[in-house]
């Protein structure tokens, strides 16, 4: 009976794996209710739910030979509308306060990347392979992400002669994103109670709301329409934004054109129309962009992880393993005892500390999620929402490119 069904293929449409992740999501928010250690430890809710899919996938393709396949077309438009959103929800005055530490965190992420790389190197010496593979199992695949591996790929094959380089890479990329969901907020959670750090306790978080204010949520309906017109908005813009760098001869990816225009907006938005108007009203629609936020966020996330094909990871298992879990020792310890020092040692630090772990080991987004989870726990961080996408999303990418480049040769 297995061998009926051995290396056969299964493929979800797009509809059904949207609907999946929705109610993916649902499970993810039932067990984090149930189980009070993954609230305690700020594991995002997407991530139980995301997970829990990736492993009865696994599950099937090793008992019966089942290869399920989902078609996540709808997971980068999510994405967009988060970091619009994101914009949206920006005052440009706290914009403003985020110049030093923006400059700080980015010179920390470039330190961490050249440990990250030595240690990758290393061990792809230890391992009898090319050191230079390391860098797949480094800040290509962890800092760098899916489409920084990509890039990269052909250079690795086709220059260095590094057959395997593509595998290797998406195979550390996807441990990454899991290691980068699971250490962020526990870590967050150990700074602040090892420091006894006073959390915010604001209620008007960046994305979502605190937990214990979901019972209590009202929202408006011509509130959320008008954020629902103004994401839009923003999309729009964000990709001419995008249109105009490409000119340029540089490619950004194409979220950090919509966080750019919804902070753009919400300042015009504010400059124009001072008092609130009918097609112009924050505090009528505040509530309705920080529910689309939450949601993108949470079904981006479940989709990214429901899609992780993590039966791929054997026949490199050894090598990955190894090389991501000294990386995850690595982000730990960079991250808990040089930036949150440096980052000001308070509940802010803390909350950039857990997005720092998800950038270090996975990618924007889950820096974002382990952020979000943080806040919905102990209160609103806003120097960190502005801070680490501007860094995850922006400078980080051209810095990596350099130290790629330069410890490839």
């Amino acid at each position: 009976m297995i061998s009926q069904f051995w290396h056969s293929s299964f493929d979800v449409d797009p509809f059904t794996s949207f609907t999946l992740a929705i109610l993916l999501l649902f499970v993810g928010k039932g067990l984090t209710r149930r189980y009070g250690w993954l609230q305690r430890y700020n594991i995002p809710e997407a991530v139980v739910g995301g997970m829990f899919c990736a492993l009865v996938v696994c599950g099937l393709y090793y008992t019966v030979g089942l290869r399920v396949v989902f078609e996540l077309g709808a997971r980068d438009m999510l994405l967009l509308y988060f970091f619009a959103a994101i914009g949206m929800g920006t005052d440009v005055r706290t914009l403003r306060e985020g110049g030093r530490p923006l400059v700080v965190l980015l010179v920390l992420a470039c330190g961490f990347m050249l440990l990250q790389n030595g240690l990758g190197m290393a061990v792809a010496e230890a391992f009898g392979l090319d050191r230079r593979a390391g860098l797949m199992a480094g800040s290509i695949s962890l800092t760098g992400g899916v489409g920084t591996t990509l890039a990269w790929t052909p250079f690795f094959v086709e220059t260095l002669g590094i057959t395997n380089a593509g595998e290797l890479g998406l195979a550390a990329n996807m441990l990454g994103m899991i290691a980068a969901c699971l250490v962020g907020g526990p870590m967050a959670a150990w700074l602040m109670r090892r420091h006894a750090l006073t959390p915010s306790g604001q209620s008007d978080v960046e994305v979502g709301t605190r937990y214990q204010d979901e019972a209590h949520l009202r929202l408006d309906y011509n509130g959320v329409l008008l954020a629902l017109l103004w994401l839009n908005l923003a999309l729009m813009l964000g990709e001419g934004l995008n249109s105009l760098v490409a000119l340029t001869g540089l490619t950004l990816p194409a979220f950090v054109g919509c966080l750019m225009a919804g902070i753009a907006l919400r300042s015009a938005g504010e400059l124009l129309a001072p008092k609130p108007g009918r097609l112009w009203n924050w505090p009528r629609m505040r509530l309705g962009v920080a529910l689309i936020s939450d949601v993108s966020l949470g079904l981006f996330l479940t989709m990214a992880l429901m899609g992780l094909r993590l039966w791929e990871l054997e026949p490199v298992v050894g090598f990955i393993a190894t090389a991501l879990a000294l990386q995850m020792v690595l982000a730990v310890v960079f991250t808990a005892f040089v930036v949150f020092r440096f980052m000001g040692r308070d509940y802010e630090a803390a909350v950039i500390c857990s997005g720092f772990g998800g950038i270090a080991l996975g990618s924007t987004a889950t820096a974002i999620a382990n952020m979000s989870a943080v806040v919905r726990a102990y209160g609103a961080a806003p120097r960190a929402f502005i801070v680490v996408p501007l860094v995850c999303g922006f400078f980080i990418d051209l810095a990596n490119a350099l130290v790629i480049g330069w410890m490839a040769r």
